[in-house]
């Protein structure tokens, strides 16, 4: 319970109908959740506008009401905030009704296009083995200590996100890690919140369904670390083209990190097999369990926030040569018999399947074939299906196009967007297989002793969305499935 002026500290605010004074039970940006009391906060979203459910829910009994334009008919004993954007608006409330709770602790975000779940699952990881007590939001899994909640966005809204960060410090901890994806931070989520320091990993190709150009895409991104406050970090991949750029404007304490070029942590790769990366960080050699150049980014940017925090570096380094990453990034099994190996892996841009496959052709010791199974969500960015396909293609000798969340579409459309981006070369590679576990069944079956396997796009999720519905999928169990077959 609060009072409603109280809560609207810091909103742009144009106009006041109603008394601010009042109590404000609980706030929604849900019509269906309003009730005695609430705060209703109309909000205009991709798929609805919640000015068209503002006399809703001031007939489930709303006590106020924020929203950008009036409504036409107010109700008498109602207090209508008119403010210039709610959603805004939303994230400054939510903060101040849930007391702050992100200058109570610190909170780390992480942005950019890959990376963002290994970096905030290893920073929580990482500081719990330093003896924190550690808070994490993130693609997989939101978790307060060791008690997992399950995730349903990158970011949930921002009511639900100021929730859970004061539940965190409710439990006592004095840490949280979070991802910060594009669409988080242009929608507001996160608006309002205090971070103790913020991290970028890289920029490639993606969420162009969403932002239109890629240009808005690098604002978005940087507009994260314009907003970081002075006494906050700011840390930055310097090998990434727009590394730079990110931190242009920010009042941040900046630092970079770095394989190619001087930096404030600089990481060089001695070796990176599967036994993992051996790596000299700040010329410190440190072997790690994670492997592939990609990882040793994610390590660095990893290093570089937990020395920005003022945490022990011989600790530091201790502790994360132990850590695994998080489930669904290049985890990987090998069959008993034919000693194959099937990696699974999030890879769902052209730039992280890239990576990936680099990091699969360095661990080859001779002429293992690379087998790629690899489709495209449906009702998202379809630029990005037929350079998919030829990334797929061009770095594998096999490659077999398949279904990978179609949701609304036909697979099989998805497919014919995949196989445009192939040239004649390229088209001697491939087959499509629609239905994903034959597709990962076909991929085994082709595979001889030593093959790899790449099996990519869904990585940690346990469900293949078809037609709205979600029916249970896990690329991890058909691969383990397929491989209890080969090996009888």
């Amino acid at each position: 319970m609060a009072i409603l002026k109280d809560i609207l500290y810091k909103v742009a605010i144009r106009s006041v109908a109603g008394n601010t004074g009042i109590e404000v039970n609980n706030i929604q940006i849900d019509s269906r959740k309003a009730g005695k009391g609430s705060l209703f906060i109309a909000v205009k979203g991709v798929a609805a506008d919640g000015h068209k459910f503002i006399e809703k829910a001031v007939e489930a009994g709303a006590a106020a009401v924020v929203c950008e334009a009036l409504p036409v008919n107010t109700k008498e004993g109602v207090t209508y905030v008119q403010v210039d954007n709610s959603a805004a608006g939303a994230g400054l409330i939510a903060h101040n009704f849930y007391g702050q709770p992100s200058e109570k602790l610190k909170l780390v975000g992480v942005t950019g296009t890959n990376g963002k779940t290994t970096i905030a699952t290893l920073l929580y990881k990482l500081f719990t083995s330093l003896g924190y007590k550690c808070g994490l939001l993130s693609t997989v899994e939101n978790k307060i200590g060791d008690r997992i909640i399950e995730a349903t966005h990158t970011t949930p809204d921002a009511i639900s996100l100021n929730a859970l960060l004061k539940q965190m410090v409710d439990e006592g901890c004095s840490h949280a890690f979070m991802e910060s994806s594009s669409h988080a931070i242009h929608q507001h989520r996160i608006t309002g919140l205090h971070f103790a320091g913020g991290l970028f990993s890289n920029i490639t190709h993606d969420h162009l369904d969403y932002h239109k150009t890629f240009d808005e895409y690098i604002r978005v991104k940087k507009s994260f670390f314009d907003t970081l406050s002075s006494d906050a970090f700011a840390i930055s991949n310097a090998d990434d083209k727009r590394g730079m750029v990110m931190l242009q404007n920010t009042n941040a304490k900046k630092y970079y990190y770095s394989l190619r070029t001087m930096a404030d942590f600089k990481g060089k790769i001695l070796e990176n097999n599967l036994s993992g990366l051996v790596m000299s960080v700040n010329d410190v050699e440190v072997h790690f369990r994670l492997i592939g150049e990609f990882n040793a980014y994610n390590l660095l940017a990893v290093y570089g926030a937990a020395v920005c925090m003022g945490e022990d570096k011989q600790e530091v380094l201790r502790n994360l040569s132990v850590i695994t990453g998080a489930e669904g990034r290049f985890d990987y099994s090998v069959s008993a018999k034919e000693k194959v190996i099937a990696i699974v892996d999030y890879a769902h841009t052209p730039d992280a399947l890239l990576n990936v496959l680099a990091t699969i052709k360095k661990l080859r010791k001779g002429h293992e074939q690379i087998i790629t199974v690899v489709g495209c969500g449906g009702d998202r960015d379809k630029t990005k299906r037929p350079v998919m396909a030829e990334v797929a293609c061009e770095h594998s000798d096999k490659v077999i196009l398949t279904s990978d969340n179609p949701r609304s579409e036909d697979p099989a459309d998805i497919i014919r967007d995949m196989e445009a981006g192939l040239g004649a070369a390229a088209r001697r590679k491939y087959i499509a297989i629609i239905d994903r576990r034959e597709a990962i069944k076909a991929a085994i079956s082709l595979a001889k002793q030593e093959d790899i396997i790449l099996v990519a796009g869904k990585g940690h999720e346990k469900y293949q969305e078809i037609k709205g519905v979600k029916n249970h999928f896990d690329d991890k169990e058909v691969v383990g499935e397929m491989f209890e077959m080969m090996d009888k």
